[in-house]
């Protein structure tokens, strides 16, 4: 992939909020002057990732990642550093001069993953093609989409396409661009038997699976024959980037609606979300047939906790589905249910009906769980003790899956008023469940938790300095490199006479002050981040920390967002728990500089020191030598006393 020039990558930057950017992924809440939502790396019930628009910076207090708007991007898309750019700038508009054409040795070394996007990329871009200059295309593919209802303004959004009736026709033009077979087959695009190889979506329209940043992560085919014996749908196979138990249909497109709505409507199959969306009804999302999972699940959670399932009025196997009503209440969402009139579904209502329309049958059909469950279960069975009795424990059996006690509690009303029992009974009831639960829970902590058993090694913070323990001597490396990146073009002045004062930087106290005892970074990253400071020192250019976040570097990016990150951990721990303000080193910058410098020479003079005593022990013994190494020995000494005096230390000898 052809290079971003600089001037690209700056306006990118500049431009490219990471609140805005963040925010299509996590839903954020105003925290003070930051932001704060679930992490999107893990699984968690309280805030910890914190957005800072000030800094333009995020930090995950659960995992230990941070960074700019590119390391979000590649961290949770999987984005090479181009790629987050890249899209990036097609959000924002901004023109990236066009890439030149890959050739083959370049394609066979992109990573295997990389490649599957890339291969999506283009099986898309080529089904597309096929309905728009393709005369089968046309006649088949694109007339079927027009007299399913959607206008070609759908059918360019959602990027729908059609494989062309032919044996091999997308494989030729795969193999043909320089795309492996390997990989065809394994996205599943691609189908071999033995020598024979042939389109697996042939004959098909093709409706492509995006990620939440719009990356295609797999493709749903249908067939447009009446043939029962082949299967209306084919779907792409799992992958190393598609596994369909995490994918939600729609979401990509969604996701402003349901930040917006504060609730998102979730149906069943891919036609579902496209003629709602097209109808006005924009926060809909669709589980592509499957049962819901618990990470379906967590990604809706991720924006919303407003769940509202959209049945089909002939919908079978319902109460199938309370499986899922289950884990949704297991997660902490509220959920409703909305059943459509006999022989409709959100496709076919949509299509007959005006925004306003579906919006008052939605919301006057909507139904608690438990009004739903009970109508279901009922059938008929009113007057049968028993069976009443029965339909009642399974509904208290999902209400003890609620984790808020406060909503169990309202449930628990709502159940007494429904079926005419007494609330005591009910509550009675949830607690039997409840301490059984609690109990169960305790068994299998006991009996997988062994007393030899190590406990689990927290997993390390993101960057360089976390990720491995460095020598003492790097601590004091870092330390002055930290302080060139917060507070390096902030300006000193020192008084070297009485009645002398000059003005510097930080950057300049700290790079005279090395270079004048031609004293060196050992640490890599230190090593870089110093030379780029001195670089540009000698063109009279004092860097500041936006200059280290563009680089493509993510170590380096990592580690200056980790610096940055502090003052909001800070917050995070204190202001925003405890109303306590900390001091900042910032308010006596030329003190905290000088001692970071003292403490840095004195540490390479104590190593210099240790050198000589060495040598001094495996010596040949002559006096002469003997004497020189002594006289260096004290002279360092007199040096480490001096600063040591400098850091307010006593050496004890």
């Amino acid at each position: 992939m052809s290079k971003i020039p600089p001037h690209i990558v700056d306006e990118i930057m500049q431009t490219a909020l990471v609140e805005e950017v963040i925010g299509d992924f996590v839903q954020l809440k105003r925290a003070g002057s930051n932001l704060k939502g679930l992490s999107p790396f893990t699984d968690e019930k309280t805030p910890s990732f914190v957005v800072s628009p000030a800094k333009q910076i995020f930090k995950c207090f659960s995992t230990g990642i941070g960074g700019t708007v590119v390391t979000f991007l590649m961290e949770k898309e999987h984005f090479t550093y181009p790629e987050a750019l890249r899209w990036l700038a097609d959000k924002y508009g901004i023109n990236i001069p066009a890439p030149r054409e890959q050739t083959k040795e370049e394609l066979a070394q992109i990573s295997e993953k990389e490649s599957l996007f890339v291969i999506n990329d283009f099986a898309n871009q080529h089904f597309q093609n096929n309905i728009k200059s393709n005369k089968e295309g046309k006649a088949i593919g694109l007339s079927y989409f027009l007299e399913r209802g959607f206008t070609q303004d759908t059918i360019d959004q959602f990027q729908l396409g059609y494989c062309l009736d032919v044996s091999d026709d997308f494989t030729k033009a795969a193999l043909k661009k320089g795309y492996k077979l390997d990989y065809l087959t394994k996205v599943g695009l691609t189908k071999q038997k033995e020598e024979y190889t042939f389109d697996f979506y042939r004959g098909r329209v093709l409706f492509p699976i995006h990620s939440i940043s719009g990356r295609v992560l797999g493709f749903g085919g249908r067939t447009l024959k009446n043939d029962k014996k082949v299967a209306k749908y084919y779907n792409s196979p799992e992958s190393p980037i598609y596994n369909k138990s995490e994918i939600l249909y729609g979401l990509y497109f969604s996701k402003g609606a349901i930040i917006k709505y504060d609730e998102c409507l979730l149906c069943e199959g891919y036609t579902d979300v496209i003629s709602m969306f097209q109808s006005g009804v924009e926060n809909v999302v669709s589980s592509s047939g499957t049962s819901l999972t618990r990470e379906q699940i967590r990604l809706v959670k991720r924006y919303t906790k407003n769940l509202t399932i959209l049945y089909d009025g002939d919908a079978a196997g319902i109460k199938a589905s309370f499986r899922g009503i289950d884990l949704i209440l297991e997660e902490g969402l509220n959920v409703q249910v909305v059943l459509f009139p006999d022989g409709e579904d959100p496709d076919s209502f949509a299509k007959n009906h005006s925004l306003t329309e579906i919006q008052e049958m939605i919301s006057s059909k909507k139904q608690d769980f438990i009004s739903f469950k009970a109508s279901v279960l009922i059938d008929g069975s009113e007057n049968d003790p028993i069976q009443r009795s029965k339909l009642i424990r399974e509904v208290v059996q999902s209400v003890a899956l609620i984790p808020d006690q406060i909503t169990r509690s309202v449930y628990v009303q709502e159940i007494a008023k429904k079926f005419e029992i007494n609330e005591k009974t009910i509550s009675n009831e949830l607690m039997k469940l409840l301490r059984a639960r609690l109990s169960k829970e305790q068994q299998g902590t006991r009996v997988f938790q062994s007393p030899e058993r190590q406990p689990q090694q927290e997993r390390p913070l993101q960057g360089e300095v976390a990720q491995k323990k460095q020598p003492s001597d790097f601590e004091y490396e870092l330390d002055l490199i930290r302080l060139m990146l917060l507070f390096g073009t902030r300006e000193i002045v020192i008084a070297d006479e009485p009645d002398e004062k000059k003005a510097t930087s930080v950057i300049e106290l700290i790079y005279d002050e090395l270079i004048q005892d031609d004293l060196k970074f050992e640490n890599p990253l230190c090593k870089i981040i110093f030379e780029e400071f001195e670089q540009n020192l000698k063109n009279q250019i004092l860097l500041s920390t936006s200059y280290f976040k563009n680089l493509e570097n993510q170590k380096i990016v990592s580690f200056v967002s980790h610096l940055q990150s502090s003052d909001i951990e800070l917050s995070y721990n204190w202001v925003d728990k405890y109303n306590i303000v900390t001091k900042s080193e910032g308010d006596d910058i030329y003190k905290s500089v000088m001692n970071s410098i003292y403490n840095f020479k004195y540490h390479k003079v104590d190593e210099v020191i240790l050198n000589i005593k060495s040598r001094i022990k495996s010596s040949s013994g002559k006096d002469e030598d003997m004497l020189d190494l002594l006289a260096e020995q004290m002279s360092y000494e007199k040096i480490k006393k001096s600063l040591s005096e400098k850091l307010g230390r006593i050496i004890i000898k």
